[in-house]
């Protein structure tokens, strides 16, 4: 048989392989959330997430100098505070957790790049996104204080704000915000694309933020709908959104893609805590090898479009880009 197409003279060695790769990958794509929390010398591990702590102010230091070491350079910073209210002015206030926990990582890691959600739900006594009128949302009222909350962030010294409460308008409140107060070149990644998933089950255990009545379907998406997540991509952007993230990622590489192709702006990817969890449950059963698996779920955001990645496992992932076993 002669054949004048053969594919495989393409995979005939590591080196020829690597030389035609389609994705690649760098560790400075790589965002690692982080939790923080009230108190001192505290480093506990969450329970749903192994390997996945809570820090204290004071503890915070310490794992972001691994992470620097690791090669990681950006977080996004999760608060969790010890007291919760009905509008959650834990999340504005001057000396909220994430505000004390910006400003003594400033100091002692200056060059690490620090994006913080915005929302309510780690805030509110009631673990909504927003403030209620009675037993709904009220979209607008919540939209202040949004902006006042990734305001205080900014001042305090985060680099980038990531509103993730999925209120109509919020990009734009933000945007005008920020811009009022002379911080017109603070970038916005919007979690534009976000589904009500019940992915998101270790994250609430982790951040205290599970409501305490009802669920999210009236502000986050039906994960059934495709062309919502168009419109609201293309919605954030009109308003100033500066990236749009896709949450989850691993169930929503189609949307990923389709974003990807509809914008013309980076596009993120939130790999969340029930994958994460999934993938080390599963590797301590011994069913599944854990590194294949977390090098295999990143190549397959990146290769649906994402150029950013929001995920638990990027220190390992930055290990195994040194080793060349991706990238």
């Amino acid at each position: 048989m002669e054949l004048i197409q053969r594919p495989r003279r393409l995979r005939g060695s590591e080196t020829l392989r690597k030389m035609v790769r389609e994705t690649r990958m760098d560790k400075s794509s790589l965002i690692y959330p982080l939790f923080v929390k009230e108190g001192t010398g505290i480093e506990e591990e969450i329970p749903s997430m192994e390997g996945q702590y809570r820090y204290s102010v004071d503890r915070l230091p310490y794992e972001l100098e691994r992470l620097t070491k690791a090669g990681v350079s950006s977080v996004m910073l999760f608060g969790i505070p010890d007291h919760k209210d009905e509008t959650g002015s834990g999340a504005y206030a001057q000396d909220g957790i994430v505000q004390r926990a910006l400003m003594e990582a400033k100091k002692q890691f200056p060059d690490m790049y620090y994006i913080t959600d915005v929302c309510m739900c780690e805030y509110t006594s009631h673990g909504h996104c927003g403030v209620l009128c009675g037993h709904d949302v009220d979209n607008d009222a919540t939209l202040e204080l949004l902006a006042k909350t990734a305001l205080s962030h900014v001042e305090a010294g985060a680099d980038m704000v990531a509103p993730s409460d999925m209120m109509d308008g919020r990009v734009r409140a933000i945007r005008e915000c920020l811009d009022g107060h002379g911080h017109k070149n603070t970038p916005i990644m919007s979690y534009a694309v976000k589904y009500a998933s019940a992915f998101y089950g270790p994250f609430r255990d982790a951040a205290g933020s599970a409501p305490s009545f009802g669920d999210r379907k009236s502000y986050q998406m039906d994960f059934h709908n495709r062309r919502e997540g168009m419109k609201e991509a293309l919605t954030d952007i009109e308003e100033g959104a500066d990236i749009i993230m896709v949450k989850p990622a691993m169930s929503y590489l189609d949307i990923i893609s389709e974003v990807t192709k509809a914008t013309n702006v980076p596009v993120a990817a939130y790999s969340v805590s029930g994958e994460y969890a999934m993938v080390k449950a599963a590797a301590k059963m011994g069913w599944i090898e854990e590194d294949r698996i977390i090098c295999e779920m990143a190549v397959g955001t990146y290769r649906a479009g994402a150029q950013i990645y929001i995920t638990y496992f990027a220190k390992e992932l930055a290990k195994f880009m040194d080793e060349g076993r991706i990238g």
